[in-house]
């Protein structure tokens, strides 16, 4: 009896798992916290080294690799340079300058610190990212943005590239 229900189960998992196909799930997620005192929106953007490997090979260096220590010096100019074009913010209507303050590795990410200084209110923000969806097709970037103690959220894809949020 136990044969068969062993036999049973396996023939299952069989049939169920010839229906299903490995699918890479492409996500990034960006945090913004606006510093009331600061009058400064503080962004950490944190990607899969892999996936950012893949695009910035593709873009500037085929040779290049994002390693924690002994990097190719470049690294920090391509990122700097790619996210000036792909992460686009505006406060209350106006486009902001991001300032790149470098990036460290966490695991298997790569996290990219940015700020933006002399924001003295923030009503409105719109933020544009394309990082990434320029290669991947099922890119989605994931927003979360704080005020004081609000938290708004956004999802950002391919069809969807900005999203509006208004405190």
């Amino acid at each position: 009896m136990k044969k068969k229900a062993l036999l049973g189960l396996v023939m299952m998992v069989i049939v169920v798992s010839s229906f299903t196909t490995l699918h890479k799930f492409y996500v990034s997620v960006t945090q913004i916290e606006y510093k009331e005192e600061e009058k400064s929106l503080q962004v950490i953007s944190r990607v899969f080294i892999d996936d950012l490997e893949k695009v910035m090979r593709e873009r500037y260096d085929e040779s290049l690799t994002f390693l924690p220590e002994g990097e190719d010096p470049m690294v920090v100019s391509y990122l700097e340079s790619y996210f000036r074009q792909k992460l686009i913010i505006r406060v209350n209507g106006e486009e902001v300058s991001c300032s790149f303050l470098g990036k460290e590795y966490e695991n298997d990410l790569v996290l990219c610190y940015f700020e933006v200084l002399g924001v003295s209110g923030l009503d409105e923000i719109e933020v544009t990212n394309q990082a990434l969806m320029d290669v991947f097709e099922e890119q989605q970037n994931i927003i979360h943005i704080k005020k004081g103690k609000e938290r708004k959220s956004l999802i950002l894809e391919k069809e969807r590239e900005s999203g509006l949020v208004k405190f």
